[in-house]
């Protein structure tokens, strides 16, 4: 979601340390990891948020003039740069959605619970996902990624 291994890694921290704190207002309706990633989800959204608004503070993009790092090598052999750039592209709930559906391969329920949504408006989200994802690709004349990964994506879904 994040899209930088370091701030995720920052991220995955403070997330295990909010889960720590408020373990006493777990309820176990549901699967303790749909609620830890509930936690997740709404940590992540909020740097997005921090971030959006830093960027439109300082009116610059920052570069990122690091050596990638060995997962960072194992995702661009993964994915292809037209790929990334659609992903880039997609609203941060619609990324989310595909995060948790394709990457994490979470079910329907898990990822409405995680999100606070019923699992068929989910499953409708994560097509509209998919579906717009496939479109960029194709305005971008890019069907070859598109069609890279499809029949992995819908394999998870």
């Amino acid at each position: 979601m994040l899209g930088d291994d370091t701030e995720a890694e920052d991220a995955a921290q403070d997330i295990f340390v909010k889960a720590y704190r408020s373990i006493g207002r777990y309820e176990p309706t549901g699967s303790f990891s749909s609620w830890l990633y509930s936690i997740a989800y709404r940590h992540c959204l909020n740097i997005l948020r921090r971030r959006k608004l830093q960027r439109k503070l300082q009116g610059l993009i920052m570069r990122d003039d690091r050596m990638p790092g060995p997962e960072t090598l194992v995702d661009e052999r993964t994915f292809s740069p037209p790929l990334e750039d659609a992903l880039r592209r997609l609203s941060a709930f619609e990324r989310s959605l595909l995060v948790l559906s394709v990457f994490e391969e979470k079910t329907y329920p898990e990822i409405a619970a995680i999100i606070g949504k019923n699992p068929d408006a989910v499953k409708k989200r994560i097509g509209r996902a998919k579906r717009k994802l496939r479109a960029m690709l194709e305005e971008d004349g890019e069907v070859e990624a598109w069609n890279k990964q499809e029949t992995l994506w819908q394999t998870r879904s």
